[in-house]
């Protein structure tokens, strides 16, 4: 039985910091209390920085198995616990992609064997995350899924989308949804409108996520399955949420970190890295994006972490791939542009970023209290410093706020009482 005591730390206790020790034994939380006296077999100095119950991120992309020059279980889980993140969910987007029991066990085996933090798999809603066979929605649960998704990819059939919901219902599967009708994309590379047209690049509008997120809310409504939005970008679809939570429907959802800080209107020019998948929309959607995560119509923050090699990053927004990496900077972005103005508070951050998503998955974390698991992270919350690709551990660098200059650098993150990551001084 090891012990780790954590001394001169700051908690939030009724979203207010105050000094605490926290000791850790046998993988848990044993006690919190200020100036503890308890022996341990490490002691480590917090020098008074904001420890927190690791950070939860539901979406997330390893592309392992089968694009490992993009990311591996290891390169991708050291991210996340450069970023804080102790428990991260793991997309099914890989090759083989896994939609078998036997698959999906493999996986998990996979992750158990290789990853720095929890890996919660998914496995995916049809075969291949294509067409209308659709899994074995039991099957995969016993095998370790704790959700279905085809993310990358919206589910274009209504009825193989409502008997996906109906089976994962049954089974007691969340289903996540990558709400996008291929019909309506026009094979665009960002957001439909004025700045697509001066820069001469093909757009994708609202509706394309809005209408097929309408039709899925109905089905939701007739399966009572446990419906999760990915991604949410469009202020349609904030408002399909929230009037669909108002009426009763199961339904949850998430939004990232680039949605809430960016928009087209920051797109000056034909560049790459502002590419992903929903695009960055309008000011307008924005400002909906951050009402609906202050009134509680959005449930959570999730990275949709999509990193790529440099050279499939290079060129036009035209030819180069959707996605940017975002294990690595969330939280400070994210204290640093929303806590920091009072437009969020530490205590809500903490919620989106930990709390709420484990909750709502039915996760073991996102708690720093007597008796959960000592999964934490430490943060110093007094320092600027500047996001630089050459301190990334995530083998993608393709992020648009390398440069930025934040507040929030981790400074360790514990994993099951071990040390997983340590800020070098």
């Amino acid at each position: 039985m090891t012990t780790t005591l954590i001394r001169n730390a700051q908690i939030l206790q009724h979203d207010q910091l105050q000094p605490a020790d926290v000791l850790l034994q046998d993988g848990r939380i044993h006690a919190i209390g200020p100036q503890l006296t308890a022996s341990a077999d490490e002691v480590i100095d917090a020098h008074h920085h904001f420890l927190s119950s690791g950070l939860v991120d539901v979406h997330v992309h390893l592309r392992d198995p089968g694009l490992t020059a993009k990311e591996t279980i290891e390169t991708g889980t050291l991210a996340a616990a450069h970023g804080g993140f102790t428990t991260i969910g793991a997309m099914p987007n890989v090759d083989p992609v896994p939609d078998t029991p036997a698959r999906v066990a493999a996986m998990v085996a996979r992750n158990r064997a290789r990853a720095h933090v929890h890996v919660a798999q998914y496995a995916s809603i049809t075969t291949g995350r294509a067409g209308d066979q659709l899994v074995d929605f039991a099957g995969v649960r016993d095998a370790g899924a704790f959700a279905v998704s085809n993310d990358g990819s919206g589910v274009q059939t209504a009825e193989t989308m409502y008997q996906a919901m109906c089976g994962a219902a049954r089974v007691g599967l969340p289903l996540a949804a990558h709400v996008e009708d291929d019909s309506l994309t026009h094979h665009g590379v960002m957001n439909a409108g004025p700045v697509a047209d001066k820069l001469g690049l093909p757009g994708i509008p609202n509706v394309a996520e809005s209408a097929q997120l309408a039709r899925d809310l109905m089905l939701a409504e007739a399966s009572g399955v446990h419906y999760h939005v990915c991604h949410v970008s469009t202020a349609q679809s904030v408002r399909l949420i929230r009037d669909a939570k108002r009426a009763g429907i199961h339904v949850t959802c998430e939004v990232s970190p680039h949605h809430l800080l960016l928009t087209d209107a920051d797109i000056t020019q034909d560049d790459p890295m502002l590419k992903m998948n929903p695009p960055l929309r309008s000011p307008r959607d924005r400002a909906a994006l951050l009402a609906g995560l202050l009134d509680g119509t959005i449930d959570m923050i999730a990275t949709d972490h999509a990193p790529h090699t440099a050279e499939q990053k290079q060129g036009s927004m035209a030819t180069a791939a959707f996605g940017i990496t975002g294990l690595e900077t969330a939280f400070a972005l994210l204290y640093t542009q929303l806590v920091q103005p009072r437009i969020l508070t530490l205590g809500q951050l903490v919620k989106l970023m930990s709390t709420r998503p484990a909750q709502l998955f039915g996760l073991n974390a996102g708690e720093l209290k007597v008796g959960a698991p000592a999964d934490l992270a430490l943060f110093d919350l007094a320092h600027p410093y500047t996001i630089d690709a050459q301190r990334m551990v995530s083998k993608g660098r393709n992020s648009p706020f390398i440069g930025w200059h934040v507040v929030g650098a981790t400074c360790l993150t514990v994993v099951a009482g071990n040390v997983v990551y340590r800020k070098e001084n």
